[in-house]
């Protein structure tokens, strides 16, 4: 019964999917609303994308961080990126630079590139954590190294303000994360 289940679930995921390629938001949301109420967390992220776009819904921030918490908290990078922006942006809740810090650092941990590139941004401008120009260029050459290229040009700049001792302790704990996260 329980692979049936799961094959299931599945199955009620994979047409939420396909109906939001089609356009035809009302089955995705039908498809993965009783997914999400059993804690599914990518329908959760994905009910959360809908309530944040408007898509089947009416668009509602609130709603959205609603379910992007819940995702977030079992551990969906997509979510806690997603929660980290919106904490950032006071979408959905009040700006919160310290909640946006933490969300996008989890999902960061993950490998997932957006959120090395906000939390970079954090470290850079002092946004919820101290200035910290070594922090920042090593989660911005992770986020290169998962192929987000728009964060060259703040290397680039960041780089003129450090001195080659600091790059070097940058590049080592560039590369220290990076064997976490893909190990």
């Amino acid at each position: 019964a329980l692979l049936f289940s799961a094959g299931a679930a599945w199955a009620d995921y994979f047409d939420g999917h396909e109906a939001v390629k089609r356009g035809d938001y009302a089955t995705a949301l039908r498809a993965w609303l009783p997914l999400a109420e059993q804690g599914d967390a990518k329908a959760q992220y994905n009910l959360g994308f809908m309530y944040a776009n408007g898509w089947g819904v009416t668009e509602n921030d609130t709603e959205a961080v609603k379910w992007y918490h819940k995702a977030a908290e079992q551990g969906y990078a997509e979510a806690q990126a997603s929660l980290g922006f919106m904490f950032d942006n006071g979408e959905g809740v009040p700006v919160n630079d310290a909640q946006a810090v933490k969300w996008y650092r989890k999902a960061a941990e993950q490998g997932h590139a957006d959120a090395q590139n906000n939390l970079g941004v954090m470290y850079a401008t002092g946004e919820g954590v101290p200035v910290n120009n070594v922090k920042a260029y090593m989660w911005w050459s992770l986020a290169k190294a998962e192929g987000y290229e728009n964060v060259t040009t703040y290397l680039d700049i960041i780089k003129k303000q450090m001195t080659p001792a600091n790059i070097s302790r940058a590049q080592a704990l560039a590369s220290d994360m990076w064997e976490k996260i893909n190990n």
